[in-house]
């Protein structure tokens, strides 16, 4: 598994060694850095960190090292907010290929790709929907590199490597990253920005269906080349996930403020012009970025993983939200 460190990774490995998809055998996490090794081996015998980065084909090397055809691959690994626009195509482009690479000379038996929405670009409109035949427009460095890597997997399904991809769009859930810790601070107290009337659609997922999804892309019988959508049933407005959030926050004893930041559609239009030249430059600044976001619909359906997959997401974004708001209080985050 790669970017096994990661928010995704780490509750994979998780779901790997204590629940209902725990299984016998070796999982080999690969990780950055000797503490994140000794923090997943804690999880077990059966977990065996690798260190290297995705970039190195040396450190590719020995992640394959002893591995045959009995073996699947979770390539997790990427970066989404990087140094610069450089590091999308060197982590996200060439780290898969070279993940694909390893994993055709090695004979494993299926690999999963973990992609994003963001090769797809947004939604035409708030009732529009991500289904799986539409284009490819993607989203700035990030969605480039997520379409290059994308391609990848179809150009090694072609050469006879079992791939099958994942697009999971804005997840949550216990080991989030700072960013997420931050929306919900926004949200306490009022400041987090709705856009025009809030009527854009988002889809989200809870990280634990998340998992099912991956783990059930890995498992279940299909064809190579088979993409799908991992999401909730439906997607939610902003303002219903504003106001789910808030109301998940006070049933967990915050007081929260009534959200005022309205802020006008075009301030949005102006970050994502911004964010262009930015990253025209080769620079990249998270913060804009988001910003250029905010006012667009993003949103799937998940009716193809229902029906190839079985996947049923079993938690809604309300019963989510809290337990990732408990997982937070539970490590002394300040929220």
């Amino acid at each position: 598994m790669t970017g096994a460190s990661g928010w995704l990774g780490t509750t994979l490995l998780h779901a790997l060694t204590d629940g209902p998809w725990a299984r016998d055998g070796v999982v080999r996490p690969f990780v950055r850095t000797r503490v994140e090794a000794d923090q997943l081996a804690a999880l077990g015998p059966g977990v065996r960190p690798v260190i290297g980065d995705v970039r190195d084909p040396a450190d590719l090397d020995r992640l394959f090292t002893g591995l045959d055809g009995s073996v699947d691959v979770i390539h997790a690994a990427g970066v989404i907010h990087p140094r610069d626009v450089d590091e999308f195509f060197a982590v996200n482009v060439d780290g898969t290929k070279g993940v694909l690479a390893r994993s055709s000379g090695h004979g494993v038996r299926r690999v999963v790709h973990v992609s994003s929405n963001s090769p797809f670009g947004t939604n035409s409109h708030p009732g529009d929907r991500f289904r799986g035949d539409e284009p490819y427009r993607p989203y700035y460095g990030y969605g480039r590199s997520k379409m290059d890597a994308e391609l990848a997997v179809c150009d090694a399904v072609g050469d006879g490597v079992d791939a099958v991809i994942v697009r999971p769009p804005w997840f949550y859930g216990p080991y989030q990253p700072p960013r997420q810790t931050t929306f919900f601070t926004m949200v306490r107290t009022g400041t987090f920005p709705v856009f025009g009337t809030g009527d854009q659609s988002r889809s989200m997922v809870y990280v634990g269906d998340l998992v099912d999804g991956v783990l059930r892309a890995e498992l279940v019988p299909t064809p190579p080349g088979r993409a799908w959508w991992i999401a909730d049933a439906t997607p939610y407005t902003v303002n219903e996930i504003v106001e789910t959030v808030g109301r998940a926050l006070t049933d967990e004893g915050f007081a929260v403020r009534r959200n005022r930041a309205r802020v006008p559609d075009v301030v949005g239009r102006l970050a994502e012009r911004a964010d262009a030249v930015i990253q025209r430059s080769g620079r990249y600044h998270q913060q804009i970025h988001v910003l250029g976001e905010m006012n667009k619909s993003i949103a799937c359906d998940i009716g193809t993983a229902r029906a190839d997959l079985g996947y049923d997401p079993r938690v809604g974004l309300y019963d989510g939200m809290r337990r990732s708001i408990r997982w937070c209080v539970e490590r002394g985050f300040e929220l």
